[in-house]
């Protein structure tokens, strides 16, 4: 066994032997209950980054543990298409050659971009290896492949039959920059400071007039009225009068609305149904006409010529001129709103008129809502996200699911060019050979594409090839899938919509249970982004750490719901764990394969605390581990795991264990080693879900020597346990920790043979304890003896403290000068207080409390922590110094 863990050479060793002989494959087995995951989509717009680490990496340590636990686990692979995004990268790359899309045409276009797709496709599959994924990789799809194309089509179809999808003219969100209408959950909210321009609109034949207050002054070209609230007082004896559109004196009414918000401006508000969604919802109510005056490219159109083609600034700008020269401004005042921006892009939405398909969802919304608040057939871990998705389908309007772009699933549907005005659309899988309404041959497709997440929603059953034979034994057996791990950010965009399809197409739930991990941001909490060139690679800390250090990492802070913080400290941490595993195992295969165990027949007669202890504690982390991997908590588990195996298993067992291997008692040197044995096989197989490189190895060694699993079953009640470890903390733990503690400060040296003397009031009981332990006690704080007095008032030179319930004097006068000891603790208390003084001050400074980075104020408060914990103790060795 080598000295050094080389991670290089065994995560590539062992992934490869998992590939080599299919561990990761799975087929239909009846005899075995199935726990299945799909795994959410990268796109194909470039590498994978820290955030599809996490995701891969927290369902990969699920389905592992599923695995242990004997179900037939399957995790596919797939990727998706991207749509605009996709589209958007390339569009890039050839503005770099000083082309655009239209300069290829859509045949050479899609050429270009499946070129892209197989590349990318690669590097993403190979990342997941990287990463230690079990997915299945026969089984690796992609939105855009045969069997998911079927299923879209088939979706798509029965949809329209059924007649909730339907064309219409609707206001929209348009993207000018990606050229294509959006739904309402791919638009993100940005506050930006602008103006609001007080206006006058003078009532028509009347020198009085009416001021409108408006954020938009480029769209009065399309103001089809001006509305107030029901009760505003202020307005009511002007409702119904005609009043004139400044610069084109067109007549349009005063009109009431609810809508109207009172305290906006001056509680008159410009309606303009076709750039504005609230103002488009006032016209319906009010039979308003619909003007458009902003085009798809985000210019000015159907406006006074001199207005005409110009952008939205420059109209904005000129309109602003105009109408102060007129002596229509009243005046520009500064303000702040939340302004739509494309969350592709980040270009400004426009609202917009637009001829799009639509999918009417209220039904499929209320069984999605259903299924959650109702019946309890989809659980979200955390549940406190169940609110938010159950809120957002209750509003949900109508989804525009057609784009205007190339790349996507092109729209069924085909029309009729024979008699096109009175022959109704058709949707098919193919194109039609026969016009059902004129008999006619001749048709052309729809052009749009169907939006990205259209597709998207059906992943669960493509997968499973649902679009060609909804009846598959796949589709039968591993339908509907266990778990679905994803980010908050994509709760409506993906998985409502994936409930609401597969709901409507097979009447049951496409998983079971959601869980749902946050955002990876960096040290100062920013989000992660290759923009802002903060990202960290997974590959680099693959290389420089090991996959195991990565995966480690990422799930010890990943807490379900909430954003994580990230670091190279983080891997650092897990590293070195994974040396301490390392280490501790070879000191435990070293020693079975000189004493022999796998022939020992050592009977099982736990009479030591030690043993008790840790096979107690042992038993409890197992009973948390298991729980935490029930419910999805992750990072619990590494903590329990962490936390047992270092603080307990390594720090002391292993120690006190040292100790007992010196013995000439070959059973005692045997059941030690049985134990330790034991707790090490199954502590390797619960972390090997989340580090399964380093565990593998180290099982087949543990294999190897000839050590098969056992169990060391203890007849100890849950009474018993807690008294066994409280007796091991605050007596024996206790004792050794402050002992050695109080010598490091002391500055004695290791080795330095000290008499104490222990003095306690519940001398009985603790003082068994002791005596029984007291080898261990000397061994781990080389102290040369351990006597018990019954009084202490004789007891001169020596340094008091209180531990296991007893007052322990060390005589430790041979080995310091007091007056020397006093001045040097005093000189450091002293400096200690002024380095307080000064970073507390910083935390009572608001200004460094506003304009500092998190992370400093973070450090700066820990540093605070732990002088205030120096002082007490410094303060505590000057009062334990008695003469």
């Amino acid at each position: 066994m080598d000295k050094v863990y080389n991670h290089i050479d065994n995560d590539k060793k062992w992934y490869r032997y998992w590939l080599d002989n299919k561990i990761f494959s799975t087929k239909v087995n009846k005899n075995k209950k199935p726990f299945v995951a799909i795994l959410p989509p990268p796109n194909i717009t470039g590498t994978l980054h820290m955030g599809h680490a996490l995701n891969a990496i927290l369902q990969d340590s699920i389905l592992r543990f599923k695995k242990l636990q004997g179900y037939n686990t399957l995790w596919v692979p797939g990727l998706d298409h991207g749509g605009i995004a996709t589209q958007n990268v390339i569009e890039k790359n050839l503005k770099k050659e000083n082309k655009t899309i239209y300069d290829l045409g859509r045949k050479k276009f899609l050429v270009k971009i499946k070129e892209w797709e197989i590349n990318v496709k690669n590097q993403i599959l190979e990342q997941l290896k990287l990463l230690g994924c079990c997915l299945d990789w026969d089984r690796t799809a992609f939105t855009m492949d045969t069997s998911c194309s079927k299923a879209v089509k088939k979706a798509f179809i029965l949809l329209y039959n059924k007649g909730v999808i339907y064309r219409g003219n609707k206001i929209v969100n348009w993207c000018v920059k990606c050229r294509t209408a959006l739904s309402d959950i791919e638009v993100e909210y940005e506050t930006e400071h602008s103006k609001i321009w007080y206006i006058k609109y003078p009532i028509y034949n009347s020198n009085s007039f009416i001021v409108v207050a408006t954020s938009r002054p480029e769209t009065l070209f399309g103001d089809t009225a001006v509305a107030v609230h029901p009760s505003d007082d202020r307005y009511i004896k002007l409702l119904d009068q005609i009043i004139v559109v400044p610069l084109v004196n067109r007549k349009i009414r005063i009109i009431a609305d609810y809508a109207v918000d009172k305290i906006f401006g001056t509680g008159v508000v410009k309606v303009t149904p076709a750039h504005d969604p609230i103002d488009n919802e006032i016209a319906l109510r009010h039979n308003l006409d619909v003007i458009n005056v902003i085009n798809t490219s985000g210019r000015m159109s159907n406006v006074p010529s001199c207005y005409s083609n110009l952008n939205i600034e420059e109209a904005r700008d000129k309109i602003s001129t105009e109408l102060k020269k007129n002596g229509f401004l009243v005046k520009v005042d500064d303000y702040s709103h939340s302004v739509k921006k494309c969350y592709r892009c980040s270009t400004k939405i426009e609202s917009l008129m637009s001829e799009q398909w639509f999918l009417n969802v209220k039904n499929m919304s209320q069984k999605a809502i259903d299924v959650v608040k109702k019946t309890h057939q989809i659980h979200f871990y955390p549940k406190s996200w169940e609110t938010s998705y159950i809120s957002w389908l209750e509003n949900l309007r109508d989804w525009c699911i057609s784009r205007q772009i190339w790349w996507g699933h092109r729209i069924p549907v085909y029309y009729c060019t024979s008699k096109h005005l009175t022959c109704k659309p058709i949707a098919s899988f193919n194109i039609p050979k026969e016009c059902p309404y004129c008999k006619g041959s001749n048709f052309v497709q729809d052009e749009d594409v169907l939006d990205t997440w259209f597709s998207s929603a059906l992943w669960p059953l493509s997968v499973f090839n649902w679009g060609e034979n909804e009846f598959n034994k796949d589709l039968q057996y591993f339908y509907p899938t266990s778990i679905l791990v994803t980010g908050h950010e994509i709760i409506y965009l993906w998985v409502a919509r994936m409930i609401q399809f597969s709901l409507e197409f097979t009447d049951k739930i496409p998983y079971k249970d959601v869980i749902i991990h946050g955002i990876v941001r960096n040290s100062n909490g920013k989000k992660m982004s290759k923009s802002l060139g903060n990202t960290i690679d997974p590959r680099q800390i693959i290389n420089q750490y090991g996959t195991d250090a990565l995966r480690f990492g990422l799930m010890k802070v990943a807490i379900q719901g909430r954003d994580i913080q990230i670091s190279n400290d983080v891997f650092l941490y897990s590293r070195n764990f994974i040396n301490k595993i390392w280490n501790a195992s070879r000191f435990v295969l070293t020693n079975i394969k000189n004493l022999n165990i796998k022939n020992s027949k050592t009977q099982i007669q736990l009479g030591e605390l030690v043993d008790k202890w840790i096979l107690v504690e042992y038993y409890n982390m197992i009973k948390k581990v298991n729980k935490a991997y029930q419910d999805y908590n992750i990072n619990i588990v590494t903590r329990e795991l962490y936390d047992f195996f270092w603080y307990k298993y390594c720090d002391w067992y292993i120690e006190f264990a040292k100790i007992r291997l010196c013995s000439k008692d070959v059973e005692k040197s045997n059941l030690v080693l049985l134990i330790m044995a034991t707790i090490l096989q199954k502590t390797l197989q619960l972390l090997s879900p989340i580090i399964p490189f380093v565990t593998s190895e180290l099982l087949k060694l543990l294999n190897k020597v000839g050590y098969s699993q056992q169990q060391i079953n203890i007849n100890i009640d849950e009474l018993e346990s807690k008294l066994i470890i409280k007796q091991m903390t605050t007596i024996v733990q206790d004792i050794i920790t402050k002992i050695r503690v109080t010598l490091n400060e002391m500055h004695i040296p290791v080795g330095t043979n000290i008499k104490s003397l222990f003095y306690s009031n519940n001398s009985t009981i603790n003082q068994n304890i002791i005596r029984q332990n007291e080898h261990y006690i000397k061994s781990l704080t080389q102290i040369a003896s351990i006597s018990f007095i019954e009084k202490i008032d004789e007891v001169k030179n020596a340094v008091v403290l209180i531990a296991g319930g007893c007052e322990i004097y060390l005589l430790i006068d041979k080995y310091i000068e007091y007056n020397k000891e006093r001045t040097r603790i005093e000189k450091e208390l002293n400096t200690a207080k002024i380095n307080l003084k000064s970073l507390a001050s910083k935390l009572h400074n608001v200004n460094f409390i506003n304009k500092a980075p998190k992370s400093e104020v973070t450090k700066v408060s820990i540093k605070v922590d732990n002088l205030m914990l120096k002082i007490k103790k410094l303060q505590m060795y000057l009062d334990v110094l008695k003469k």
